[in-house]
């Protein structure tokens, strides 16, 4: 661990005290912040004389009496600045409960800090915007209980819920093992095992409705990996390759919604590149962004999504 300032490793000591699952001796501490036994030592007289509970046992080490709460709001100025750009970032979203969840963090905040960290934070919220054409230019709109589906996950319960599926129209009742929860720009997403499907699957939370936690618990099919997850929930769908020009290269990839397979130079201009990707309709509106910089190779049915799509849009041009 890097050196800190007194006061910054103190309350990292305080929070290490506090969260550990076993004492910790003094070695150990002077090692974990790279600095002396002499100054760990220090550290906890500071400790004791701000009443914070340090206890110790000589076989075992040190440790902080249980029930002991650390002050929440104890920030340095870097760190509050960190959390503001975070809460700029989920207030320029378009899930409007989630917009509404961060103003309510940001002013319980506001309404403990000490007056000059007040300032600060109001100073850096007037002044850092994250995303301001998503912030300033679109509508809110519901987007799922994430909530409840996070408190799924967390517990290893299995979500029932109905599903309307964007490629059938219809409405099928699901039940999932939620492993992931995903935010891709403007809707929320669960990743699971389908008991239906008997495999993993990407389900777009706007689409579920009386969404039900069960009293049924389960172990994950597979290991909970977030990158492998969120990628190979797109391993069933279909092969696709484009032709993209060099120009929106970066653009392309670090929007591109799923994985990479096969990256191809072709000249100095163009670049073949080949996904996979299980939601067609989705990604050829997510293509026509980079206009004729992009061409599509395969499969057939992109290709004519691609023409229809066109030409809907130059027949009500004119």
């Amino acid at each position: 661990m890097s050196r800190l300032k007194s006061s910054e490793r103190r309350m990292k000591l305080i929070l290490m005290l506090q969260d550990s699952k076993k004492k910790l001796t003094v070695d150990e501490l002077a090692d974990m912040f790279g600095v002396s036994r002499r100054t760990i030592f220090r550290d906890f007289n500071m400790l004791s004389e701000i009443n914070v509970p340090v206890t110790w046992d000589q076989y075992s080490g040190y440790g902080i009496m249980d029930g002991y709460k650390v002050p929440p709001l104890m920030f340095t100025s870097k760190e509050l600045a960190t959390i503001m750009v975070g809460l700029s970032f989920v207030k320029s979203q378009v899930d409007k409960v989630l917009v509404e969840d961060a103003k309510g963090v940001e002013l319980k905040i506001r309404n403990i800090l000490p007056a000059e960290l007040k300032n600060f934070m109001i100073s850096i919220d007037d002044r850092t915007i994250v995303d301001p054409f998503l912030l300033f230019g679109s509508d809110k709109k519901e987007g799922g209980n994430w909530y409840l589906v996070t408190s799924a996950i967390s517990q290893k319960k299995s979500l029932e819920f109905y599903y309307k599926s964007k490629q059938e129209e219809k409405i099928t009742k699901r039940k999932i093992d939620p492993y992931l929860l995903v935010f891709y720009r403007d809707h929320w997403n669960v990743i699971g095992f389908s008991h239906k499907r008997d495999a993993i699957r990407n389900f777009v939370l706007d689409r579920m409705s009386d969404v039900k936690i069960s009293d049924e618990n389960f172990d994950p099919k597979v290991k909970i990996d977030a990158e492998a997850l969120i990628f190979s929930s797109n391993e069933s769908g279909q092969k696709v390759g484009v032709v993209i020009d060099k120009s929106i290269d970066r653009a392309f990839r670090a929007n591109l919604p799923t994985k990479i397979i096969k990256n191809e130079q072709l000249n100095s201009k163009k670049i073949k590149v080949s996904i996979r990707f299980d939601n067609i309709e989705f990604l050829n509106e997510w293509l026509l962004q980079f206009g004729d910089k992009i061409e599509v190779l395969y499969p057939n049915e992109l290709i004519k999504l691609r023409k229809r799509l066109l030409e809907k849009m130059l027949r009500e041009m004119g």
